[in-house]
């Protein structure tokens, strides 16, 4: 671990508190949704109804949903331009949702789509006050672009991630996301889910949650799935996987792929990585975990109990690495949940970070923890000379949302590259039995919760009963110096 010069000072604080990692799935929304697909069009018919559950102290008159599926609608622009070619091997392509109809409590009802297509109002017959319920009906087509992405159907995979209306988080008012190219624009709060998925029987399909049930019927198979206490839902459908599994501390571990020479090697990783970041972090409190190689332009992509590895990874090392990361953000975005699109820091640099941590336990697998660290502070600087020898100047600042990123590469190296800096450099400066408390609390303080910047500095502070909040704002405020 390299010194890196930080402009601000750390002093003792508070007392050391834990929290334990307690939720009750009895007293969350749910989402009941019956879907078909039709691979002739592409499209998925989906019939929803949301019992939604006013959790918060303000009387509510209306209910808002984030639609991502339109962020596939001609003009949205859904991939950085570095990643059309490999996103769009057809030529661009477009997709939607259409909403048919909505009722509140099986009675119609006025709804509205925002000119962006990203927030659906359904307005409510009666208030809703704190504490009480409502049942929302929605009726609708997801059609697919044909695109390697969360949402799409690619040649070896259709894809099914952020494809229905979801309820967005309410702080003192509805959080409205807008699309984005870069990161991953999400929000949600943990809910339950029961959902029937109907295609052809030629499919086979990973899903989020428990398989309850399995039927085929004139040639189409009918899966139910359950998934409790999870803060999104996803499932993948192929014509040519091929499924292994394995069980470790009562998880099972699913690997699904095609063309995949060291799937048991592959396998055998995702086991231990749900081993150990269950033992370094907080026990993993789900029956199963999928890794699903799929047809996707980035690297990966995490969903609840589902992680996305894109099979544009060419070399074997690369591909392990994208099976860390993703199976990380089980505790760092499922589990621990935080507004993705105004903080993508909070969780993409602690999953980053989580993933050198792996590597630093399990070196048989052939990277070096030191050399990681080496290779991100590289990275950086080099990032950082090349952006002031064309622009003058560069936005080393960590805490901003999607937006205000004016390129992928630095998105990319302030996100991602700076954040495993940062936690390095902490760890340093906190040793190492200390720092690892932080992230056990921290977790247990915010497992199944939404977390927020400060609650990360809070939480780390009261644990290393240390005050943090000037080393953190400097890393985010872009206000350390790094040697160059």
């Amino acid at each position: 671990m390299k010194k890196i010069i930080l402009l601000s000072s750390i002093c003792l604080v508070l007392p050391f508190v834990l929290f334990g990692c307690n939720s009750s799935s009895e007293n969350l929304s749910t989402y009941t949704l019956n879907c078909q697909y039709n691979d002739d069009n592409h499209s998925l018919t989906c019939s929803q109804e949301v019992n939604y559950i006013n959790s918060s102290d303000n009387t509510l008159d209306e209910i808002k949903f984030f639609l991502y599926a339109n962020a596939f609608t001609e003009g949205q622009n859904p991939v950085p331009t570095a990643e059309m070619s490999r996103a769009y091997p057809n030529g661009e392509s477009y997709g939607n949702i259409e909403i048919n109809d909505v009722k509140v409590e099986s009675e119609n009802t006025e709804f509205s789509v925002n000119e962006q297509g990203n927030i659906l109002t359904v307005n409510l017959s009666e208030t809703l006050y704190p504490d009480e319920s409502v049942n929302i009906g929605l009726d609708y087509v997801v059609n697919l672009a044909n695109i390697n992405h969360r949402l799409g159907y690619g040649e070896n995979t259709v894809n099914f991630g952020n494809f229905f209306p979801i309820v967005c988080v309410y702080e003192n008012g509805f959080v409205e996301n807008s699309f984005s190219a870069s990161g991953d624009p999400f929000y949600s709060d943990v809910a339950n889910f029961d959902v029937t998925i109907t295609y052809d029987e030629s499919f086979s399909i990973a899903t989020t949650g428990t398989i309850v049930s399995e039927t085929t019927s004139d040639g189409n198979k009918t899966t139910v799935v359950e998934a409790d206490k999870v803060r999104d839902f996803c499932f993948v459908l192929s014509k040519k996987f091929n499924v292994i599994e394995s069980v470790v501390d009562d998880i099972t571990v699913k690997y699904f792929y095609y063309d995949d020479e060291n799937a048991q090697d592959n396998l055998e990783l995702s086991c231990k990585v749900m081993e150990t970041f269950s033992e370094m972090f907080g026990k993993y409190p789900y029956q199963q975990i999928s890794v699903v190689k799929s047809n996707f332009c980035f690297g990966g992509m995490e969903y609840p109990n589902l992680v996305l590895i894109s099979d544009n990874v060419a070399d074997e090392e690369t591909y392990r690495y994208v099976i860390v990361h993703e199976l990380a953000h089980q505790w760092w975005y499922s589990l621990v949940g935080n507004n993705e699109y105004e903080e993508a820091w909070l969780d993409e640099s602690l999953t980053e970070y989580s993933t050198a941590l792996f590597f630093e336990a399990h070196e048989e697998y052939g990277l070096n923890y030191n050399d990681i660290i080496s290779g991100a502070e590289t990275t950086y600087r080099t990032f950082l000379d090349v952006y002031e020898s064309v622009l003058g100047e560069v936005d080393e600042s960590m805490n901003r949302n999607l937006s205000e990123f004016a390129t992928e590469p630095e998105y990319v190296n302030n996100i991602y590259t700076k954040g495993v800096l940062l936690y390095d450099n902490l760890r340093e400066t906190l040793g190492d039995s200390k720092f690892m408390k932080c992230l056990k609390s921290y977790f247990k303080d915010y497992c199944y919760k939404n977390a927020s910047s400060s609650d990360l500095i809070s939480s780390f502070s009261k644990t290393s009963r240390v005050n943090l909040e000037g080393y953190f704002n400097s890393w985010l405020n872009g206000e350390v110096v790094f040697n160059r």
